[in-house]
């Protein structure tokens, strides 16, 4: 098959590279525009955009797809099938109707559980015990097409953001060559969604980091781990951000006032919350760098009966 490939971030990468390793052709690439990143706000392109290039295969960066010259573009470019992972952008109906085909996106979880732009966080947020990759048609809607292939992983306790999202983008590209044989070959039908079982899972915002203290140990465990690294899981201590990389589940807790210090030592932090307590094991305080939460007390005394706070004052 003749394939255009629409991607941006690193998570789209291994389908790409399986892609460009297979007997397909990947005749063209779209993924987002460069974008200043970091403090200095450096112009940076997306991972899809120097593996394509260094690959010799054709990149376009369009900050629309409304536009009518694009859509001569992917005339021009006659792919049999468009393969869309984290694109960013939803696509024209023009565009999705175009291919032999059609359009076939990869979702980082079991539709139609977790629709949107963060499913990876929000799986772990909310505790689950399971997530998976689904590969479907699209149509107009925000991850509401019909469903072509699915698999399931287990979410473990010593999963967080990243480790997820390295096992899941690996998975999605074994499953996304499934999906392009089984619909060459005519093995394939696709499943309407049961809409009426959908949840979302909105892009995060930095304020989604926001550590509330009255919420219960493990609640604060998942939001950790389910906001690791971005936007990262966040408290104050003494008129500063301090950022909770990592934390642990202590076997035997203790009970205190909520986000009370109840402890300070070489295992870590440990902090009460409702019902129980944390044990804090990796941080980071605003301007310094990321270090355990034993080294971050000897350089910082933390004595037990100090409070962190959900807001400065």
């Amino acid at each position: 098959m003749k394939i255009l490939f629409m991607g941006s971030p690193e998570f789209a990468k291994p389908t790409l590279e399986m892609l460009c390793r297979s007997i397909h052709k990947v005749v063209g690439v779209f993924c987002q525009p460069d974008r200043p990143t970091g403090r200095g706000q450096i112009l940076s392109s997306p991972p899809i955009k120097d593996f394509a290039l260094s690959n010799n295969i054709f990149v376009y960066q369009p900050s629309t797809l409304k536009d009518k010259s694009l859509f001569n573009n992917i005339q021009t470019l006659n792919p049999d099938i468009i393969i869309v992972v984290a694109y960013g952008q939803l696509l024209p109906k023009e565009i999705i109707n175009f291919p032999r085909f059609k359009c076939v996106n990869l979702h980082a979880s079991l539709l139609p559980k977790l629709r949107g732009a963060a499913p990876i966080n929000w799986a772990l947020i909310r505790g689950e015990t399971e997530t998976g990759i689904t590969t479907m048609l699209m149509d107009e809607g925000l991850d509401t097409g019909d469903i072509l292939l699915q698999e399931k992983i287990p979410i473990t306790s010593e999963d967080d953001a990243m480790t997820l999202y390295d096992k899941l983008s690996q998975l999605g590209a074994q499953k996304i060559l499934e999906t392009i044989e089984c619909l060459n070959q005519g093995k394939i039908t696709p499943i309407k969604q049961d809409h009426g079982k959908a949840t979302s899972a909105p892009k995060l915002k930095k304020i989604n980091g926001l550590i509330n203290w009255d919420s219960s140990p493990l609640d604060i465990f998942n939001l950790v781990r389910g906001t690791y690294k971005w936007p990262g899981a966040f408290t104050f201590y003494r008129n500063k951000r301090f950022k909770i990389l990592k934390t642990v589940l202590p076997d035997i807790m203790r009970n205190g006032k909520p986000a009370s210090i109840l402890y300070s030592g070489d295992s870590g932090i440990e902090i009460a919350a409702r019902g129980g307590s944390l044990l804090i094991t990796k941080v980071q305080m605003e301007g310094k760098p990321e270090m355990t939460a034993h080294q971050f007390s000897l350089g910082c005394p933390i004595k037990p009966g100090e409070y962190f706070s959900s807001s400065l004052g």
